[in-house]
């Protein structure tokens, strides 16, 4: 590993790191997609489905899926908008809410198995992707970062 490049260690490290992440999670029924949307309903309250697919930026049919699991085991509902009978309104349930506070849990106990500080890891993290998304101009290279982001921008320098 000495003679790995940075994004090669970047890149198995996160690839570890999601990994144990993910079998942490599938013990409370959650995966790292469900994860991603109760974190935008604990941000944000509740939404309809579609908005928090564009929110997440994925199709709607894909935050179904995700939110038909997450409703079997009790970390969402969902309730027909009184405004648009053809839509649901999503909301996390106290289960859910327990649920993201768990999920956070278990990611830094992830990291805390390496002996690392993750506060300072995040930080370090945040920094490189901020700084390089920045420095390059490409709309490709800031998608990057907005897309998994919602709500953030990157500005050009």
């Amino acid at each position: 590993m000495e003679r790995w490049p940075t994004g090669r260690l970047l890149s198995t490290a996160a690839r570890l790191v999601e990994h144990s992440w993910n079998e942490k999670l599938g013990a409370i029924g959650l995966t790292h997609a469900g994860v991603i949307a109760m974190e935008v309903l604990s941000a944000n309250g509740p939404m309809t489905q579609a908005q928090l697919a564009q929110l997440v930026r994925v199709q709607a049919q894909t935050m179904g899926k995700t939110l038909s699991r997450l409703e079997a085991h009790g970390h969402i509902s969902r309730q027909r908008s009184a405004s648009d009978r053809r839509s649901h309104v999503v909301s996390l349930t106290d289960q859910g809410r327990r649920a993201v506070a768990e999920a956070a849990d278990m990611e830094r106990s992830v990291l805390a198995a390496a002996s690392i500080d993750p506060d300072v890891l995040r930080q370090e993290l945040q920094a490189v992707v901020l700084e390089l998304a920045n420095k390059i101009a490409s709309p490709e290279a800031k998608a990057i970062v907005t897309a998994n982001e919602p709500g953030v921008s990157v500005e050009a320098n």
